[in-house]
């Protein structure tokens, strides 16, 4: 059962998580995964995997809802925050927008506003 006011209107509490992808499941290989910040910032990064794991892990509990119209409570959540990310890659003041791409082409973005004023992480652990 829903509780008041946490399940966003339109979206179903879900117990498990569906499967859900574009039809492309692409192979993880560390030896070659990369994780960058670049763009308005003034100190880019280039992280190996390995370098990714080792910078500080920050954990947070938070409800999941997804755009397909599935919410799951209390999800356990550990990775890089956002912000600790930012400030090393020195966003320029200008930037407004961050992009995510992923490794099966699906790209997102989100205004820094939010990015910086939440527990958005870049998430390595989940639940």
């Amino acid at each position: 059962m829903a509780e008041t006011g946490r399940l966003p209107p339109g979206q179903r509490h879900v117990r498990k998580w569906p499967r859900l992808d574009l039809g492309i499941v692409p192979r993880f290989d560390p030896s070659t995964w990369d994780f960058r910040v670049d763009g308005e910032v003034d100190a880019p990064l280039r992280l190996t995997y390995e370098e990714f794991l080792a910078l500080p892990r920050a954990s947070v509990r938070s409800d999941f809802h997804c755009v397909t119209g599935w919410t799951t409570y209390d999800n356990a959540w550990e990775g890089v925050a956002f912000r600790a990310l930012a400030n090393r890659a020195r966003v320029r003041p200008r930037a407004r927008f961050a992009t995510f791409a992923c490794g099966d082409g699906y790209t997102t973005s989100h205004p820094l506003t939010v990015l910086h004023d939440s527990d958005f992480l870049m998430a390595c652990r989940w639940d």
